[in-house]
């Protein structure tokens, strides 16, 4: 998720690779969390699986040196510019070109392709040019095609936050944390347009959340999103916010607020939440103000699955063998300098369904 930090001291805590989690919340279950990888110095933000296991991590374009901007995890844990060095290097300076990642958000595996959502907006100055989606084959490790958002599908401070590919309908769906709305791109003729713009369901509906005792003052649009394929159901939630909305992917379409709005429903009141996914009739959502994992049962029951320290501003969610990974981004403690700082990802397995 991407904000402007606010400083502050960050309290190390040493980790061994595996934890056991206590859930003192009567509905939650105990939960081994696993070490994935962590990297000192450079904030990530998302993590996605491929279909064979790779784990891919991205960092944000917040500050000045930023290593990379989409990087391979290794087996002996490694944080590698994927996929490869030169398409990474623009990061560091903010250097525009069209063959090299920028500020990218954020990273989605769907079959053989990673789709790199790069906002175009460095360090919140502004878009420019226009945000785009690269598509990496997985099997080459080359970028096979750019989709580049129309101008009717961002604002000059848009911030494209995250991303579902649907394949029944041929779209991609993503989010804007910045300029509060939905973005949809149409794969069957590359066109793109928004949704439900400034609309109270996309907006903030807080100025301030509670981090633990922390306050944090800046206010975030929609960002969590997650896209149920069997029920054809698109979920989605404002950073700065305790509403979830749904929508049915068949009521997506190029219309006013008021005609989309009349199609979407409230599912329920939840923590403010970052990372969001949906997985075999449960959406999976952080809660940042305490810090824990958190699920939504099909029966609308609100369960955590992990808390404690392993949990600091739970960011991005994958799944893969029935394992969630998140990440760690810790914003509440991340200011202009990281360098002192590790982030982590992690993962641990899903509820017994």
């Amino acid at each position: 998720m991407h904000i402007k930090q606010v400083k502050r001291t960050l309290t190390a805590t040493v980790m061994a690779a595996v934890f056991s989690v206590s859930a003192a919340a009567n509905d939650a279950q105990d939960s081994q969390v696993e070490l994935v990888g962590d990297i000192k110095g450079t904030q990530i933000t998302g993590v996605t699986v491929s279909n064979d296991g790779r784990v891919f991590v991205n960092a944000p374009n917040w500050r000045d040196g930023v290593r990379f901007s989409v990087a391979q995890i290794t087996d002996n844990g490694e944080f590698v510019a994927y996929p490869n060095t030169e398409t990474n290097e623009c990061v560091a300076q903010s250097e525009v070109r069209k063959d090299c990642f920028l500020a990218v958000q954020s990273v989605v595996a769907h079959k053989d392709k990673l789709y790199v959502l790069d906002t175009r907006n460095p360090k919140f100055s502004g878009v420019v040019g226009a945000p785009r989606l690269f598509v990496v084959d997985l099997a080459s490790n080359e970028i096979e095609a750019t989709l580049i958002l129309s101008e009717d599908a961002y604002h000059s401070d848009s911030y494209i936050n995250d991303l579902r590919v649907d394949e029944n309908t041929n779209r991609i769906y993503m989010t804007d944390s910045a300029h509060a709305g939905l973005v949809v791109y149409n794969l069957d003729d590359n066109t793109s347009y928004r949704i439900l713009d400034n609309h109270e369901t996309t907006k903030a509906e807080v100025e301030s959340l509670n981090i633990q005792g922390k306050p944090f003052n800046m206010t975030v649009q929609s960002d969590g999103i997650a896209l149920d394929t069997l029920n054809d159901t698109l979920y989605f939630h404002a950073l700065s916010g305790y509403s979830l909305y749904a929508i049915n992917t068949s009521d997506i379409k190029k219309a006013s607020n008021e005609e989309v709005a009349k199609k979407v429903r409230k599912v329920a009141t939840t923590g403010a939440p970052d990372g969001m996914i949906y997985h075999e009739g449960n959406v999976y959502l952080a809660d940042l103000e305490k810090q824990e994992v958190q699920y939504l049962t099909p029966s609308l029951d609100l369960r955590t699955l992990v808390k404690g320290d392993v949990v600091s501003w739970a960011d991005t969610f994958s799944i893969y063998n029935d394992e969630l990974y998140y990440t760690n981004s810790k914003i509440e403690d991340a200011g202009s300098d990281v360098s002192d700082m590790t982030f982590e990802v992690y993962k641990t397995v899903l509820p017994a369904r």
